[in-house]
């Protein structure tokens, strides 16, 4: 959910929300409609979106019978924030979707009336269960979310699916998590859970005004009953007054915690970034030691979510939001995609890295490399003039020396994207598009660049460990092609044209 951007949109009629969520399959309304998104050049064409409307946080991703699935908070309404349900899709390798019937949606009368809010999914013994925040508005008092909006009651509620393919949820009675009967608690939201011996332990997003984010934890045998232990951890907040706890880093968003490698990382949103930090957790007190930190991503990226694929490799999924007015969105019919999936990996000083799912490599159709460094300069630069990238729907990978360079991509009218390296003392400060993030230098003075294109989104991950996503709303004119202020900085060079994963841009 982000009410802290979007003004909440209550537009469905109560009578509405459960038909929606019993038969909603994807209509698009009007043939005008669907042509119009079919042929909008903004619209990405192998990142996972609904077929209209808008979309933000990933929840509950989770590999079941053979086949991942993906839900997401949609507004089948409207195309800003608004409404939220639970939409769903279905992959066999994470990269080709097909849309399923609405998961969850708001049932007057309930403590979910007023939204389904972001949470998890787990196998609870071969039964597939959701664990979602549910909001209902309230009086001030008792409200848990508060942002200058909206009054919302946050508990925690679960689900239950019988169905091999997940297509149909039965909602428990009632909640299973009550906030906390504290005056000071600035948000209580994004359910996460893990196994532990033979009991649940569940976080749950939290803070407190005038002192920081946090995460509460609860314990359960069965997932319905619930014990408050106490934080997992928690933040300080940035000592400036805002109506939104977040803002000010009084309340943590989307936070995710796993093993990897030899330590547990833990993941959340707040203050206007997107964090990670590695250490060890106690076992025995369920106590996270923080050891190292950093930002997951430096650009439109947000509402972190991971899981584990079919091979144990853990699999970071994010929310890629717009950059544009709510006008502009309307206008449209469409907000919002999912980031490709990221592999997670720790390296041996406990510094996150992360490289796109191989899976994505199903998209690469035609592929261009440029000569090696003991071809001649008019060789290479031959070849770089005569690659040109269509559709925007392109994958680039090559390396840098560490000496100052600037990688552009340029139509007829000039630059449309740029990265540029600046040796900066000890470290190197990395440009992309306006955005500037200062980098180590690395031990064999060379820099790896992976860029997937796709439409308005640009996902750039450079030496494994920085990510810098870009939104991009002007249409080139004519085909990108690629300039480099020197090319003998240019160590190598790979380049594909990647395919569609449907023939309308609707994801279906």
């Amino acid at each position: 959910m982000r009410t802290t951007r979007r003004n909440f949109l209550r537009i469905a009629a109560a009578s509405g929300a459960q038909a929606v969520l019993a038969k909603h399959t994807w209509p698009l309304g009007t043939d005008n409609l669907r042509a119009k998104l079919a042929a909008d050049p903004l619209r990405p064409q192998f990142h996972l979106l609904p077929a209209k409307n808008w979309m933000n946080d990933p929840n509950g991703p989770i590999f079941w019978k053979s086949a991942y699935h993906m839900f997401y908070q949609y507004n089948p309404n409207a195309a800003v924030w608004g409404d939220m349900h639970w939409a769903h899709a279905t992959s066999e390798d994470m990269t080709h979707w097909h849309h399923l019937p609405v998961a969850l949606a708001p049932l007057p009368g309930w403590d979910d009336a007023d939204g389904c809010f972001t949470g998890s999914a787990v196998d609870d013994r071969g039964t597939a269960t959701i664990l979602y925040t549910g909001v209902k508005s309230a009086a001030p008092e008792r409200a848990t979310l508060r942002d200058g909006h909206n009054n919302f009651r946050e508990v925690q509620c679960l689900a239950t699916s019988a169905d091999p393919q997940l297509r149909t949820w039965t909602k428990w009675k009632h909640p299973v998590i009550q906030p906390p009967n504290d005056p000071a608690l600035a948000g209580f939201r994004d359910p996460f859970l893990w196994r532990q011996d033979d009991h649940w332990i569940l976080g749950v997003a939290a803070g407190h005004f005038k002192k920081g984010g946090c995460v509460l934890l609860y314990r359960s045998k069965d997932l319905r009953v619930w014990v408050p232990l106490h934080e997992l951890t928690s933040g300080h907040w940035t000592e400036k007054e805002s109506v939104n706890p977040v803002d000010s880093g009084e309340m943590w968003e989307c936070p995710d915690f796993f093993p990897l490698g030899k330590k547990h990382v833990l993941l959340y949103s707040t203050a206007g970034s997107v964090l990670w930090e590695s250490g060890e957790l106690d076992p025995k007190e369920s106590k996270f030691h923080s050891e190292r930190h950093g930002i997951l991503d430096h650009g439109a990226y947000y509402a972190q979510k991971t899981q584990p694929d079919a091979h144990g490799n853990r699999i970071l999924w994010g929310w890629i939001p717009e950059k544009r007015p709510d006008p502009d969105l309307i206008a449209a019919g469409w907000a919002g995609c999912m980031a490709l999936p990221r592999v997670l990996s720790l390296s041996a000083d406990g510094e996150l890295e992360m490289s796109m799912a191989p899976e994505a490599q199903s998209l690469r159709s035609k592929a261009l490399t440029l000569p090696n460094e003991n071809a001649n300069s008019s060789e290479r630069n031959n070849f770089l003039r005569s690659v040109t990238l269509d559709d925007l729907r392109a994958e680039l990978l090559w390396k840098a020396s560490a000496s100052a360079v600037t990688f552009v991509l340029e139509d007829r009218t000039g630059p449309w994207w740029s990265a540029s390296i600046i040796p900066h003392d000890s470290t190197a400060l990395l440009h992309v598009n306006g955005d500037t993030v200062e980098i180590p230098s690395p031990t064999n003075y060379e820099h790896d660049f992976h860029l997937l294109l796709d439409a308005s989104v640009a996902e750039l991950i450079v030496d494994s460990r920085h990510a810098i996503t870009t939104r991009i709303y002007r249409r080139p004119n004519g085909p990108l092609q690629i300039k480099v202020s020197d090319l003998a900085q240019l160590k190598s060079l790979e380049a594909w044209q990647l395919r569609p994963i449907s023939k309308d841009r609707l994801t279906s």
